[in-house]
């Protein structure tokens, strides 16, 4: 291995190489319809060629003898770096991996197109990396020998235990019930229909604001997430600054609700469920939040009551969420024309989409971290994941009505309607964000990859009221739970909203830690005068049914 390879049969080889690994690569993609014509720039083809030419002979001359490791935490153990072949074999990845990314960066072809290409190299690389398999995992292999065999036969164990299960264990799930140490917050369930529970909360202060807090979280996931342990739970905070909460559980359909719509959420829920706590409180107006999923959910039925000449809410809180999905990021790379029309025939007139196959979607958005990982840890090297209760939480999924989800696929990751007035019709009525001028605060976080800053950001484009833009550092879960307490991360504010993300992060100033006490300022400011906190849960014909978390939020997909 002193020579370098012929320079003609090593230009051949890389070729072969990339047009084997983009086939594989193409046939891993979504379903776009015809495959599109590919060509690539000239100029950033020949330096790509010329790197990893450059890079294999390095490579290849360096041979077995590789002692560096590599930066990426895959291979970054030290048992990586002692194994020749182990180690050879993790620097060929990285460096092919390198040439694919190039190569898909490199084609001459529209932005979408672009985009879907790198995602599919991205899952073909994640999927194919030599950590990922125990004949080259040094790691997993010194494990075995070290624990004589026990690893592997754990590993064995944990596969099986999987595979009953029906998905990846991503922590130890006998550790957790809901309702015993997560969904902890004393309440009790004052109201339910076939889609979901009202949840009351206890008071913790003596007294209340006069206007209750209504929270909306997504349909796709369960409510907990904003209540997985006390010093965590947005619901207790919220209950602890003297707001009257209210939450709304989704219950997690089944073939009963095969035939539910977009409407029935917008009418059966979120808007009876402002309508209850209405009653309950006696309040005129109330303040409410929609979470992810749950802020679409609100602001469409903010629209339909606008349209109705109803204004029941003296604010709105957005966290994560779109009302305007013209920036929706990775996902994007999943919605054309073919895929929303195939969805439509499989489930637009009924049947449910399972919530496992959504949690999978979400989870190879990451790869590395939330599913190979997991394979390596847990079968691999017949690992046990330790307890955590977000991740927890993360493989409770949810099933979805087919009308519902179709409807809302097409309409809003698709055609973008909700921000064309009066081009969406809901339950009756035109829907016009314009309409929409009560004071609003919208949060979003800088790493979210489902609901990217820019279109939370975007939300500021369409409704009139006062609005106060927030950013959170973190992701899509990790930002919004952030308690003071923690004295973690940093927020942004600026006063200032031109029409750009861009312009405003120009702008805007950094806090250091939570800014949940940001938000619990603004709030203050429009929940009214402080009344004497009432001692039962409901109202009138509005009474206990049971004791919270209820039971919907108990039911598994």
């Amino acid at each position: 291995m002193n020579s370098e390879p012929d320079w003609v049969e090593a230009t051949q080889q890389f070729q072969h190489t990339l047009a084997e690994s983009w086939g594989k690569a193409l046939h891993s993609m979504p379903p776009v319809g015809a495959p599109p014509q590919l060509r690539f720039a000239p100029d950033k083809l020949q330096a790509l060629q010329q790197a990893y030419l450059k890079e294999s002979a390095e490579l290849w001359n360096q041979g077995l003898g590789l002692q560096s490791r590599p930066a990426d935490k895959r291979f970054a153990a030290e048992a990586w770096s002692a194994n020749p072949v182990s180690a050879f074999a993790a620097a060929l990845y990285l460096l092919n991996a390198r040439a694919l990314l190039g190569l898909a960066d490199a084609a001459e072809t529209d932005p979408k197109t672009r985009a879907r290409l790198r995602f599919a190299v991205e899952q073909w690389m994640a999927a194919s990396a030599p950590s990922n398999f125990m004949a080259l995992n040094a790691e997993a292999q010194k494990k075995a020998l070290e624990t004589h065999g026990e690893s592997i036969a754990k590993g064995l164990q944990n596969l099986l235990k999987d595979i009953q299960q029906g998905h990846v264990s991503m922590t130890d799930e006998s550790v957790f019930e809901v309702g015993r140490n997560v969904a902890t917050t004393e309440g009790a369930v004052v109201f339910e229909n076939e889609l979901f529970q009202l949840i009351e909360y206890k008071p913790l202060t003596r007294q209340v604001y006069e206007r209750p807090f209504l929270v909306i979280p997504p349909c796709i996931n369960k409510f907990y997430i904003l209540d997985l342990q006390p010093g965590n739970s947005v619901i207790r905070y919220l209950v602890e600054q003297g707001h009257r909460t209210f939450v709304v559980s989704w219950r997690n359909p089944d073939e009963s609700l095969k035939d539910k719509t977009w409407d029935d959420y917008i009418a059966d829920g979120a808007i009876k469920a402002i309508e209850v706590v209405q009653e309950i409180s006696a309040a005129r107006q109330i303040n409410a939040l929609g979470f992810c999923v749950g802020g679409t959910i609100l602001g469409t039925a903010l629209g339909v009551l606008a349209a109705r000449g109803k204004k029941p809410l003296a604010s709105a809180t957005f966290l994560t969420a779109f009302l305007d999905f013209s920036e929706t990021g990775v996902l994007d790379v999943f919605i054309d024309e073919a895929f929303v029309r195939f969805r439509e025939m499989q489930l637009g007139r009924g049947g449910i989409l399972k919530g496992q196959e959504l949690a999978s979607t979400f989870s190879f958005l990451r790869p590395n971290d939330l599913v190979w990982n997991y394979v390596v840890g847990n079968y691999l090297k017949g690992e046990t994941p330790p307890p955590f209760d977000l991740l927890y939480w993360n493989s409770d999924s949810t099933n979805l009505p087919g009308p519902m989800f179709t409807w809302y696929l097409r309409n809003t990751y698709f055609e973008n309607n909700l921000i064309k007035p009066g081009k969406c019709t809901v339950c009756g009525e035109r829907v016009d964000l314009r309409k929409l001028d009560l004071p609003a605060y919208i949060y979003g976080s800088r790493e979210d990859h489902i609901v990217p800053i820019a279109g939370a950001y975007a939300s500021t484009r369409h409704l009139t009221g006062k609005k106060r833009f927030v950013m959170g550092a973190s992701g899509h879960i990790a930002g919004v739970i952030n308690p003071p307490a923690n004295k973690k991360r940093s927020y942004w504010t600026n006063e200032k909203l031109p029409k750009t993300f861009g312009e405003w992060l120009k702008g805007a100033q950094e806090h250091p830690g939570s800014w949940w006490p940001d938000w619990a300022g603004w709030l203050k400011g429009h929940a009214g005068k402080q009344v004497a906190a009432p001692k039962s849960y409901g109202k009138g014909k509005y009474q206990p049914i049971e004791p919270a978390p209820g039971r919907y939020v108990k039911a598994r997909a």
